[in-house]
């Protein structure tokens, strides 16, 4: 009973080592979301600040 109860202490206490994986894998995702729309990225924000530009702000 006693060793159970410490393999849970392990396995709940551990919380740290769990979010730094959710922030690698939340990372990762958002790199290769930005490496497949790259190109529409870099088209809306070219069209934006030329709109911008156009406006004479």
């Amino acid at each position: 009973m006693k060793r159970i109860r410490t393999r849970i202490a392990v396995l709940l206490g551990n919380k740290k080592g769990m979010e730094m994986v959710q922030v690698a894998i939340l990372v990762a995702i958002a790199v290769a979301v930005g490496i497949i729309f790259k190109s529409s990225i870099v088209d809306f924000v070219n069209r934006v600040f030329g709109n911008l530009d156009a406006a004479n702000f």
